[in-house]
């Protein structure tokens, strides 16, 4: 059985094929995404709705990981994610994941970021 920091190193490396069945996969059913500051999502249900929204408005993204610790079923995952839209907008965003962890699977992902930096970029 993989350990979380792998689970979690997957997970991440999954963005770039923008597969959602395979994203929500990673997921407990009743699983959790905190993406803050928007309202938190829960269960497979709900959850592939959502990241659809989110890899709908890519034509590519690469998730680079500068820091990942692991402490029992917690891991918390520093990292710069790159996206490309499809009208060829490059955002670079700076991240930190926080995935509580159950049994290999995400139970709860709070994910950190500056929305502004987010928009600077989207809008440029």
């Amino acid at each position: 059985m993989a350990t979380n920091a792998e689970v979690v190193r997957a997970f991440i490396a999954a963005w770039s094929r923008l597969d959602v069945e395979e994203l929500v996969g990673y997921f407990t059913p009743d699983g959790t995404y905190y993406n803050m500051p928007i309202a938190p999502v829960s269960g497979h249900d709900a959850l592939r709705p959502f990241i659809t929204g989110f890899i709908s408005g890519w034509a590519s993204t690469e998730w680079e990981v500068l820091n990942l610790v692991e402490s029992g079923d917690l891991v918390i995952a520093e990292r710069v994610d790159r996206t490309v839209t499809p009208d060829g907008k490059q955002i670079e965003l700076p991240c930190c994941g926080v995935f509580e962890m159950e049994q290999g699977k995400i139970r709860v992902w709070r994910d950190y970021f500056d929305m502004g930096t987010y928009m600077k970029a989207l809008a440029g």
